[in-house]
């Protein structure tokens, strides 16, 4: 999902340096001067582009602070911030100012001496909010680490998951890989969901699916008791009824301790599809 940036046309130079500077980074950022069309509804428009972001990025500077337009979106991103109990708003200090009692708190981009500089904490600061591919998962006796990516070619999709989980204060490690085979119809859909875009949707409508699946049918527990890689393979129907195959393969990594260790498949798959709808904004 998009950063929205506010910001005051007097600073416009700074704001499209800043805006393609987040695009070389692979930032998806929406720019009301890139984004709207003559006879376009401005409040419509900007309210909508609100609502789908994942931050509002909010340049302060002489003039925006006194733009009552800037302070409209700032309080729109600030009721947000309380509705959706997360960080939303990520001030930005282009120049010395007045800045706003909100932005007092919080820990501000400093673009006054240094471009870079600032640049490096935005970035920092929103690939969290913004990558749904990437996460942790941290609890008080483990973490799990995440990631996800995928292969195109003309006959056949692959959707791979990868999970390490690290308990605190064990010698070893469990790798856990899923693959999702998508290929017929199932491919014919995913490529109508994607229709064009990153395929970010297409590719959660994926994982909802196999998380749907798995609540319905029941937990798949590969038992680790030695070095060797546990595998499964079993094929599901999506909402549509195509059909999907899965390839689960996991492994131990470190000492021996003898004790055996459970995977709990249900729990990875769960933890993603929650990252996935909270990034990428899915009721």
């Amino acid at each position: 999902m998009p950063i929205f940036i506010s910001y005051s046309h007097n600073d416009k130079a700074f704001v499209d340096a800043l805006a393609k500077q987040l695009v070389r980074h692979h930032v998806n950022v929406w720019l009301d001067r890139w984004e709207l069309n003559l006879g376009d509804s401005i409040v419509e428009k900007v309210q909508e582009a609100l609502d789908e972001s994942s931050a509002l990025l909010v340049i302060l500077s002489k003039a925006s602070v006194q733009s009552e337009w800037c302070k409209k979106e700032i309080n729109s991103g600030l009721l947000k911030e309380l509705e959706d109990k997360r960080v939303f708003v990520l001030p930005v200090l282009l120049q010395d100012c007045d800045v706003p009692i909100f932005a007092r708190g919080k820990v501000y981009a400093d673009f006054r001496k240094s471009f870079d500089e600032g640049l490096s904490v935005i970035l920092e600061g929103v690939a969290k909010i913004t990558n749904p591919n990437l996460a942790r998962f941290k609890e008080p006796t483990y973490y799990i680490d995440h990631g996800m990516d995928w292969s195109i070619n003309k006959d056949l999709i692959v959707i791979r998951l990868t999970y390490i989980e690290q308990a605190k204060g064990q010698p070893y490690t469990c790798l856990t890989l899923i693959q999702v085979y998508i290929e017929g119809i199932a491919k014919a859909i995913y490529e109508s969901r994607a229709n064009g875009s990153d395929g970010a949707i297409a590719r959660f409508r994926v994982i909802e699916a196999l998380h749907e699946h798995l609540q319905k049918t029941g937990d798949i527990r590969p038992r680790l008791a030695d070095q060797y890689e546990k595998t499964y393979t079993f094929e599901f129907l999506g909402g549509l009824n195509e059909s999907y195959s899965v390839h689960i393969g996991a492994r131990r990594l470190g000492d021996d301790t003898g004790r055996d260790i459970l995977i709990y498949t249900n729990n990875l798959i769960e933890r993603t599809y929650q990252h996935e709808k909270e990034v990428l904004h899915i009721k």
